[in-house]
């Protein structure tokens, strides 16, 4: 396929135009920040300009839409808004004027309301099912991106899926987890999650080509947590009025990979653990 990334520069980015590539897909990198690749290869373009966005569309097969601030406090909120939801907006829609034939993208695991050491999530492992409670400008306009999703598929009939990316590292990041075993109120914010860049990557190839009709959502997680503490004992002291709606053996994730599992047949391969005692 001819693959359009947009924000192909970032920290996931750069995984998932290079995991593409290595398996045969012709892909552009749409980017305000050049890669460095050979000419053609990488784009430059404001995503919030609707003109910009769908000329770097045109012609693609599908589109894995990841460009947008990554992160709340990075700019004000009005921005981080505007910027996200408005260039989401804008690539989605050509998208549809274009007629490709599927839109991966970056939706957020603060959707589900993250940070959780403010407001417990209602009940662990947080699944898809949990009621989104965005609590920034940046999880709202992941939250408008979805509804986007579902109502431009709706309307086209072009399948979208959004992946709930959980806090993405790369192989380097791991060097920093020995510094968080002492005290697990420090990563608790997000029920101690975490996902390899590359298999960010992995889920993003896979979302391409899953039987997936409509709009669809999967969170995008590790299958382990950062912690070396089993996970039923981090959440007795930390969450302990939080449920367990299901039991969870050992280190096991606390953001439910199930779903990504069932529809794209997303299975991590890479741990923080394996990865630090390879290095």
């Amino acid at each position: 396929m001819r693959v359009v990334v947009t924000g192909g520069s970032g920290k996931a980015g750069r995984w998932v135009v290079r995991d593409l590539r290595d398996h045969g897909h012709e892909v552009t990198n749409v980017d305000v920040v050049h890669d460095g690749s050979d000419f053609g290869l990488c784009v430059l373009a404001d995503l919030a300009d609707a003109g910009q966005a769908r000329e770097v569309v045109a012609g693609a097969d599908a589109v894995v839409h990841l460009a947008a601030i990554p992160a709340p406090g990075l700019r004000g909120a009005s921005e981080t808004f505007r910027i996200n939801a408005l260039s989401t907006y804008n690539v989605f829609a050509a998208a549809v004027a274009e007629q490709v034939d599927r839109v991966v993208w970056a939706s957020s695991e603060t959707v589900l309301g993250l940070p959780f050491d403010e407001t417990p999530p209602p009940y662990a492992p947080v699944d898809e099912a949990a009621p989104p409670r965005p609590e920034s400008s940046y999880a709202l306009a992941k939250l408008v991106g979805e509804t986007l999703a579902t109502q431009l598929s709706r309307r086209s009939g072009i399948p979208f899926v959004g992946l709930r990316i959980s806090n993405i590292m790369e192989p380097d990041d791991y060097a920093r987890f020995a510094s968080w075993q002492g005290d697990p109120r420090v990563r608790a914010w997000n029920l101690w999650g975490y996902v390899d860049a590359r298999d960010v990557a992995l889920a993003a190839r896979l979302a391409l080509d899953a039987d997936v009709n409509g709009a669809e959502v999967c969170i995008v997680a590790a299958a382990d947590t950062v912690m070396t503490r089993p996970s039923s004992a981090l959440m007795e002291e930390v969450f302990p009025a939080v449920p367990m709606r299901t039991a969870v053996a050992g280190r096991e994730t606390l953001l439910s990979i199930r779903r990504a599992h069932d529809l794209l047949g997303y299975v991590p391969a890479h741990t923080w653990t394996t990865e630090s005692a390879a290095g």
